[in-house]
């Protein structure tokens, strides 16, 4: 069995030859009268009518027949037969071919439609062309990559053999672009925010940071998608924004947690959570429906069905049913020894009131199905929402549940400057302890406020949904996921 370096020095070989003979390997245009799937669907009358047409694609096999060569070619919209035959195109042309071209490389054959004794569609060649010439081989056709590592770092490859795959990439753009068609029915606009930020803002994350060289300054790329700059849209009399765009967080790697993603939030002035749980649940509906054609999934363990009932889960609640731990009345120290008992690990570095409730809550929150919302969040894990009007302890906040996870964030968003300076402080304290996620006081934005903000919800959702809906880890739902460089 030839190496893969051996294989590339043959193919090298074949290239020269074909340059030689005053042939581009790599030309820029292509003739194609017809897709392949075109050609398929039409392939009754083109064959009738003995029509000749052009197809290009990649050559996924080749195989030898006395004086003929069978191919099946690819171009991405589907698959044909192609039979290149010596009596057809001369003894010479049809050596050059044996000669010079292999599986993998783009060809374009001209010629005509018929089906064989078999029964096979096929395309019988008149002449061909080089498109490009391959220099690797493909993977071994039957099992391709087998290592998941090896798939996501040539995801090139394993799309090409693996039609799932290529599947998802087009159930992802249609996941993003039914969610856009969803809101600007609803009357919402697009926007564009900055991915480059002086002060980070919108989640408690660690941002990456990066130098801008003409104002001799740090920068850091956006952690969410815009969130102050789009309430900054709301005090300029926008009623209704959203953007849909990537977000970068410098946090662990996980089957759930990425650092480079795709996201949506939404910013709708003149409603509120309780509003926004219905446009949420509907959208989330009409999404599914769009993308799977089904409102049932089965995701992990779970047997979900987003057209049932949604229920509403209390935080406080949830946590005393799961862990018998009041984390309105309980110290740091007693919410530490229940995570200590509980077999909870966490991150003691900038370890805090907020860090502790929240660890406690995502050990609850792997036993909820859904769907449903997470209601009445302390306020202490929730700076930029909106105080409960009847609990001052308890944010306007709610999260979409779903196979044990939170799969969506929103709020009547905070709009008081007076309140939103105190809270941002608080956060830089934490920060100043060693908090790395805790969110930085963003002055701009409280000066911004005391403009006048109108009562306002925000909601945001990455493409955590989407791999959940697949029923698969978000790195492995992304086309080209952040790998780690090869030794």
């Amino acid at each position: 069995m030839p190496t893969i370096e051996e294989l590339r020095k043959t193919r090298l070989e074949k290239l020269k030859k074909l340059e030689h003979s005053g042939l581009l390997a790599y030309p820029a245009q292509t003739k194609r009268t017809h897709t392949i799937a075109e050609a398929i669907d039409g392939f009754s009358k083109l064959s009738k009518a003995k029509k000749t047409i052009i197809l290009a694609g990649r050559i996924m096999a080749q195989r030898e027949h006395g004086g003929a060569t069978f191919l099946d070619i690819n171009d991405g919209s589907g698959k044909i037969q192609a039979i290149i035959k010596q009596d057809k195109i001369g003894e010479k042309g049809y050596k050059f071919f044996l000669d010079v071209f292999d599986i993998a490389d783009f060809v374009e054959i001209k010629g005509t439609l018929f089906t064989t004794q078999k029964g096979e569609k096929t395309i019988e060649a008149e002449d061909y062309k080089m498109l490009a010439k391959a220099l690797l081989p493909l993977p071994e056709k039957w099992h391709g990559l087998q290592d998941i590592e090896e798939k996501l770092r040539k995801r090139y490859l394993d799309i090409i053999f693996n039609p799932e795959v290529k599947e998802m990439v087009e159930k992802k753009a249609i996941f993003w672009n039914s969610m856009r068609e969803f809101l600007v029915k609803k009357g919402f606009l697009e926007v564009e925010t900055p991915v480059l930020e002086t002060t980070p803002g919108g989640a408690d994350a660690r941002p990456f940071t990066t130098h801008h060289n003409a104002l001799d300054m740090d920068v850091y790329l956006r952690i969410s998608m815009g969130e102050l700059w789009q309430k900054r849209l709301m005090v300029a009399g926008f009623e209704k924004t959203f953007e849909i765009g990537r977000q970068f967080r410098n946090e662990g790697m996980d089957s759930e947690h990425l650092q480079d993603y795709t996201q949506m939030e939404f910013y709708w002035a003149y409603a509120d959570y309780e509003q926004g749980m219905k446009l949420v649940e509907e959208m989330y509906k009409y999404v599914a429906k769009k993308t799977f054609g089904t409102l049932k999934f089965k995701i992990k363990s779970f047997d979900v069905d987003l057209g049932k009932k949604w229920e509403k889960y209390d935080y406080c609640s949830t946590i005393s049913k799961y862990t018998k731990v009041n984390v309105l009345e309980a110290s740091l120290q007693e919410i530490e020894q229940a995570l200590i008992k509980l077999g909870i690990d966490y991150d003691k570095k900038g370890f805090n009131r907020t860090r502790a409730i929240d660890n406690l809550w995502k050990f609850c929150r792997k036993n909820i199905s859904g769907p449903g919302f997470l209601i009445n969040t302390p306020i202490d894990v929730s700076p930029l929402a909106k105080r409960n009007e009847k609990n001052p302890a308890m944010a306007q906040r709610f999260q979409m549940i779903l196979a044990g996870s939170e799969i969506g964030n929103g709020y009547s968003e905070l709009n008081n400057p007076i309140d939103q300076a105190e809270r941002f402080a608080e956060q830089q304290k934490l920060r100043d302890k060693g908090d790395e996620e805790a969110q930085m006081y963003d002055h701009d934005f409280v000066e911004a406020l005391e403009h006048g903000m109108p009562p306002t919800c925000g909601f945001g959702v990455s493409e955590r949904l989407f791999s959940f809906l697949m029923d698969k880890p978000s790195r492995e739902c992304q086309i080209f996921p952040l790998m780690k460089l090869k030794q």
